[in-house]
């Protein structure tokens, strides 16, 4: 272990953006007070279940509400809302409202203490029971193994959070041994206190409208990791830019990167995940195991039995099936530039038709466009709106300075308008060389889709269009 230092933050961040609640401040606490639901998607309704089972009629405000009443209340919105909220006691904000924003900032400035679900929860838990999982990405999958292999241990655990029912849900229920909780960078600016164990997988640029700037964000991002209570984190070894920000990851850092004689070994073959960061996944998962002190951990014999059944999860570098020997993997769930990079990365040699563009959030791509000029494989890129244009440029420029050009037979970057039409084309180039037609955006599906489940739903029903075109059957697998 390698003892980390706090140190200042960056130049030109003020730190992490404050917790709203103070450490003492829990669910119960809200019992009697004037209370505020601000945002009101999947967890708002979790938030007004947890109110109503303590006997509180919330305000309900959200900007861009889906109907004029929400759990039989009647909603408010723009300015009436946010007088609303002015005067309440507490408001629980949804995670994508800002904190950086100027209504949330005018709520503090009020005198109004603005939570999170999260942080509430957390001042009440159990902590020594409780890991918390963070990452730019790999947060998700590094969660939904450290619950299996719990379970294979013999436990009862919650995953909870990004990944499920938030663990303040009434419908979580509460008769767990340990709760691991997947948590956002927008979460985490809500918890005041932190639990012993805090994981981070990775950290790149990304939600840079709603943390204000690339350095606001990791300092939000990484703020579990010094929060009270907090006493080891869990890091990627192999990330550059984690270990450029040691001085944020609190106490004392557990760095994690593949052959680490205490974690590795044969063990992970049990669950199955191709490529190098599913395996480092799986190994921050045990780490997080072992700082938590979960008898068994230590074993490798009883960590592989407790591998057995572990099933993906959907839309990340998932096999869709083979189209007359072209594989379709959906990563659909890629979001960001790192698990493109992970994911081809994973498909080693093998000739990739990549799909790539969507919701333009200003991300730096240049990563993405330079390990794509340095692949020696055939490679195909198709850009999508939005981003896509952005992409081109990046690609474009990579190839240029590395001395190659894009358009030759085996490394094409074309544009397309939607993904339909980029999935036939990308078929076509990969059918005569037995390719993978790989799904993996590094961009949000909003715009052009109502969430990445429809982007992964429409790709899925493309492939089936290209098996069709050529009278074959789509076979499992991939």
């Amino acid at each position: 272990m390698t003892a980390g230092v706090d140190g200042p933050a960056p130049a030109g961040v003020d730190g992490p953006a404050p917790a709203g609640e103070q450490p003492g401040i829990g669910w119960s606490d809200l019992a009697g007070a004037r209370v505020g639901l601000w945002g009101l998607r999947t967890e708002g309704a979790a938030n007004l279940r947890r109110l109503r089972a303590l006997g509180v009629v919330p305000v309900a405000v959200d900007d861009h509400p889906s109907a004029p009443t929400f759990g039989g209340l009647p909603v408010l919105r723009g300015g009436d809302g946010l007088a609303a909220l002015t005067r309440c006691d507490v408001v629980v904000k949804s995670p994508g409202i800002s904190r950086h924003g100027e209504a949330a900032q005018a709520l503090a400035h009020a005198g109004v203490v603005v939570a999170g679900g999260l942080g509430l929860w957390m001042a009440e838990a159990d902590r020594d029971r409780v890991v918390c999982i963070t990452g730019t990405k790999g947060k998700s999958t590094t969660a939904a193994l450290a619950g299996h292999l719990l379970a294979g241990l013999g436990h009862r655990c919650l995953v909870a959070g990004n990944i499920g029912l938030p663990p303040w849900d009434p419908d979580a229920g509460d008769d767990w041994d340990f709760w691991i909780v997947e948590v956002s960078s927008y979460q985490a600016t809500d918890v005041a206190v932190a639990p012993p164990v805090v994981a981070v997988t990775s950290l790149a640029p990304d939600h840079l409208d709603w943390h204000r700037g690339v350095e606001q964000y990791y300092a939000d991002k990484l703020s579990l990791c010094s929060r009270p209570g907090a006493r080891l984190t869990v890091a990627d070894g192999t990330s550059e830019t984690l270990r450029a920000h040691a001085a944020l990851l609190g106490p004392t850092v557990r760095w994690v990167a593949d052959g680490d004689p205490e974690l590795d070994g044969a063990w992970v073959d049990g669950l199955g995940l191709p490529g190098r960061h599913y395996h480092r996944d799986a190994l921050i998962a045990r780490a997080c195991l072992v700082g938590l002190g979960v008898p068994g951990t230590a074993d490798d014999e009883r960590m592989a039995r407790a591998t057995q059944g572990f099933v993906p999860l959907e839309h990340r570098f998932r096999p869709l099936g083979t189209v007359a020997g072209v594989r379709f993997v959906d990563d659909g769930l890629s979001t960001n530039v790192l698990p493109t990079l992970a994911a081809l990365e994973a498909l080693g040699d093998d000739p990739v038709a990549l799909l790539v563009g969507g919701q333009d959030r200003g991300i730096d791509y240049t990563p993405l466009a330079d390990a794509i000029a340095r692949r020696a494989a055939p490679l195909m890129v198709a850009t999508l709106p939005a981003s896509g244009a952005r992409i081109r440029a990046a690609v474009d420029a990579a190839l240029e300075a590395a001395g190659a050009s894009a358009g030759g037979p085996d490394h094409p970057v074309l544009d397309f308008s939607a993904l339909p039409e980029a999935t036939a084309a990308a078929f076509e180039w990969a059918l005569p060389r037995a390719g993978v037609v790989l799904l993996s955006p590094a961009a949000p599906s909003f715009g052009q889709f109502r969430d990445y489940r429809e982007r992964s739903a429409v790709f899925e029903a493309a492939m089936r269009r290209c098996a069709a075109a050529h009278g074959v059957r789509v076979e499992p697998g991939g």
